[in-house]
């Protein structure tokens, strides 16, 4: 593609040479630039692409783009300066692979909890109802059938195009995409034209990356600001913020709901550890998820499919065929009657939830374990209310280590131990540093009826220590020490 096809309709200020060159390839990582290429300088959270810009001298590259001009230029380099390179990179990415988000109905997926489960349901209904779809999420991404590491929620803005028109050669119609809050700020979704957009709910997290939760909140409200009249955008109306995210969106404005009237509005029948008889739209159906949490999710995909135009009956059939997340609210059941729960759930308000959602199925039958840490290097301020939060919703409390990165582990759990504020709830708790261990400790003090939660790491099957990932799987662990491996 020359250079002035793919820049055609950027915010372009300055053009530096030649624009009718053939581009051999795209990038904003510099150590992949390469002869007859264009490289993206953009200012990262850490590292600004243009720092490396004297380091491609002599590349043989044909192009860069930047928002500052370099002093020094190569004659054979030609030059667009921009306003905003991260957008630029988004729209040059689409337009590189072919725009393929305008050759599928895409759904964006935002909010703090939820979004993986609501994504990837969103994509498995696709499937059941005749459809080839895809999935980019934080478990794993999928073109049709075919599964693939993820390795992060929402990648680069060249790495989605590149998965996106890998669908449409598949013959994809359909793909679902969880929209992290880091994306959304850092423009990684600019270019793409969305079908539609979803948003979960907003509870404390990334602070350590947003600082406010005014500023987490702006992040995923861009999302939605962005969304083109075309589109839908589905929220959940029972959130304090949730019609906030609509206020200067020009998609179609919708709500769900399991409170108040909404466009789709769900309701628990009756709840159970293994599944729960749910309404939708006064409709009853038969589901294999537990949880207010998860009533929630399911509404938000029985909404997004019907605003996809898909039959509301047939729609409706196919939610009690859904299987739920690997990692999430995931049970296992040992011969001596006890239950696991492994969830991923890491942040005060997802802890909470699985906690009310067990202790609202046992009631008074058995007792409630949780097994729980907190990640090393993120936001410090959510470790003392998580702690807090799970011990005051539990018979035990087992803290432990998750990915503690390049912290010391004891100095994590010595912060949660911090919300531990009353004799009632220290003595109730355990910290246990080897999360192997504290597993088995819970698992060896239940008995017959009793629910162990094992939250924060879910379908993640490493720990990562001084930045070296170890295998390490919650359920692999639960599944040994029960003896079903």
């Amino acid at each position: 593609m020359k250079i002035q096809d793919l820049i055609k309709g950027l915010r372009v200020i300055e053009v530096a040479g030649a624009a009718d060159k053939e581009l051999s390839a795209i990038t904003a990582d510099s150590r992949q630039a390469r002869e007859g290429g264009l490289f993206v300088a953009v200012r990262g959270v850490t590292v600004d692409g243009h720092s490396f810009i004297p380091s491609l001298a002599g590349k043989g590259l044909a192009a860069m783009v930047v928002e500052e001009m370099p002093a020094e230029r190569e004659e054979s380099v030609t030059y667009i300066r921009v306003e905003d390179s991260a957008e630029a990179l988004g729209e040059i990415a689409s337009r590189w692979y072919g725009e393929p988000s305008r050759k599928l109905r895409l759904v964006g997926v935002t909010g703090t909890n939820g979004k993986t489960t609501t994504a990837t349901l969103i994509y498995e209904m696709a499937r059941l109802m005749g459809h080839k779809a895809g999935l980019i999420s934080t478990v794993a991404n999928y073109i049709d059938n075919l599964r693939e590491p993820a390795k992060q929620t929402t990648p680069d803005a060249i790495t989605i195009n590149a998965l996106l028109a890998r669908m449409v050669e598949a013959g994809c119609t359909v793909a679902a995409m969880e929209v992290s809050s880091h994306a959304a700020d850092q423009k990684r979704v600019a270019g793409l034209n969305f079908a539609g957009g979803v948003f979960t709910n907003l509870t404390r997290d990334h602070l350590d990356y947003h600082k406010t939760v005014a500023n987490y909140l702006n992040a995923k409200k861009k999302f939605f600001d962005a969304l083109p009249a075309d589109a839908f955008a589905l929220t959940n109306i029972d959130d304090k913020v949730g019609e906030v995210m609509l206020q200067n969106t020009k998609a179609a404005r919708k709500g769900y709901s399991l409170r108040q009237l909404a466009d789709f509005r769900g309701r628990i029948v009756e709840s159970r550890l293994d599944g729960t008889l749910l309404s939708l739209n006064d409709r009853q159906v038969e589901v294999r998820f537990t949880g207010k949490f998860n009533a929630y999710n399911l509404t938000a995909v029985y909404g997004a499919c019907v605003l996809l135009g898909w039959d509301p009956e047939e729609v409706l059939v196919n939610m009690s065929r859904l299987v739920p997340v690997a990692g999430r609210f995931q049970a296992f059941h040992s011969p001596k009657g006890v239950t696991a729960i492994v969830d991923y759930a890491h942040t005060p308000d997802a802890v909470v939830n699985v906690l009310q959602a067990i202790r609202e199925v046992v009631g008074a039958k058995g007792r409630v374990f949780t097994v729980v840490g907190a990640g090393g290097n993120r936001d410090s301020g959510k470790r003392p209310i998580m702690a807090r939060e799970a011990a005051l919703r539990s018979d035990r409390l087992f803290l432990t280590s998750d990915n503690p990165r390049f912290e010391q582990p004891e100095a994590i759990l010595r912060d949660m131990e911090a919300g531990l504020d009353t004799p009632e709830l220290r003595e109730k708790s355990l910290s246990i540093t080897d999360r192997r261990e504290a597993i088995r400790a819970a698992v060896a003090l239940a008995a017959s009826g009793d629910v162990i939660l094992i939250a924060g790491k879910g379908h993640e099957d490493y720990q990562e220590i001084r930045g070296v990932k170890h295998h390490f799987d919650d359920a692999e662990v639960v599944a040994e020490v029960f003896g079903l491996k």
